[in-house]
C-alpha cells in the first residue's frame, strides 16, 4: 500500500512544460516476474528537468523514458529505457523483508555476481541531504505520526527497533550504459545520484507521509490509480 501510495503522489508531481508522465497499461499478470501480480507500463516525458538550449538539439525520443514495472509483492522488478540511446539500462530488483538487513544473499547471486557487488545501506536517519533538497516536514527526525504515534526517530532508530516491526526493502540495481569511454562514469553516476539519492529522499518521505497511506486499502489504491491515470491524460492533452 506504501509503495503504490507514494508512485502514484510521484507522478502527480511530475509537471511543467513538455513533460508529464503516461500510463500505458496498469493490469494484473500471471506466471511472471515473482508469480503473479500487477504489471504497469508508463512513458516519462523530461522535457522540462533539462535545458531548454540542450532539449531543442534532441529528437522527441530523447526527451522520453519508459519503464515497465512487475509488482508481486515481496518482491518487485522495474526496467527503465529510453527510446534514443539503444545501449541504456536501467533494472532495479527489490525483496520486501521483515528484518533490519541482516541477509546477506536474498537474491542468490552466484559468487561471480557477487563479486561485482557492491553493498551500499541507506539509513534514512543518519544519511545526509544536500541543503537544496531538504525538507523539515521530510525529516524523520522532526516528524511524529498522528495516527501512529510513531517517531520522532533518533540516531539509535535501528538498535530500538530491531525487536519490531521493521521491515528492510533489499534492491538489486543493475546499470547498463554500454558506450566506450564514458561507460564507467555514467554508470556509477547513475548509481550515486540517480538511484541512491532518489531512494534516499523517497524513503524518507514513506515514513514522513505515513499517515496520509496508513489507512488505505488495495481497494482505495486502485481507485487513486484511476483518477490519477485520468488526470495524467488530461494533462498530456494540453
Amino acid at each position: 500500500i506504501q509503495r503504490l501510495f507514494l508512485q502514484k503522489k510521484s507522478r502527480e508531481e511530475s509537471s511543467g512544460e513538455g513533460s508529464g508522465v503516461e500510463i500505458l497499461a496498469n493490469r494484473p499478470y500471471s506466471d511472471g516476474p515473482g508469480g503473479s501480480g500487477q504489471y504497469t507500463h508508463k512513458i516519462y516525458h523530461v522535457g522540462s528537468h533539462i535545458p531548454s538550449w540542450f532539449r531543442a538539439l534532441l529528437p522527441k525520443a530523447a526527451l522520453q523514458v519508459e519503464e515497465e514495472s512487475w509488482n508481486a509483492y515481496p518482491y518487485t522488478r522495474t526496467r527503465y529505457t529510453c527510446p534514443f540511446v539503444e545501449k541504456f539500462s536501467i533494472e532495479i530488483e527489490t525483496y520486501y523483508r521483515p528484518d533490519a538487513g541482516q541477509q546477506t544473499n536474498v537474491f542468490n547471486l552466484s559468487v561471480a555476481e557477487k563479486r561485482q557487488r557492491i553493498l551500499d545501506t541507506i539509513d534514512i536517519v543518519r544519511d545526509p541531504i544536500s541543503p537544496g533538497e531538504y525538507k523539515p516536514e521530510e525529516d524523520p527526525k522532526l516528524y511524529r505520526s498522528v495516527k501512529t504515534g510513531r517517531g520522532p526517530l533518533g540516531d539509535d532508530w535501528l538498535e530500538v527497533a530491531a525487536s519490531g516491526p521493521l521491515m528492510c526493502a533489499y534492491k538489486l540495481c543493475k546499470v547498463e550504459f554500454r558506450y566506450w569511454g564514458m561507460q564507467s562514469k555514467i554508470e556509477q553516476f547513475i548509481h550515486d545520484v540517480g538511484l541512491r539519492k532518489v531512494m534516499l529522499r523517497a524513503h524518507r518521505q514513506a515514513w514522513c507521509w505515513q499517515d496520509e497511506w496508513t489507512d488505505l486499502t488495495m481497494e482505495d489504491i486502485r481507485q487513486l490509480e484511476e483518477e490519477t491515470a485520468r488526470m495524467l491524460a488530461q494533462k498530456m492533452a494540453k
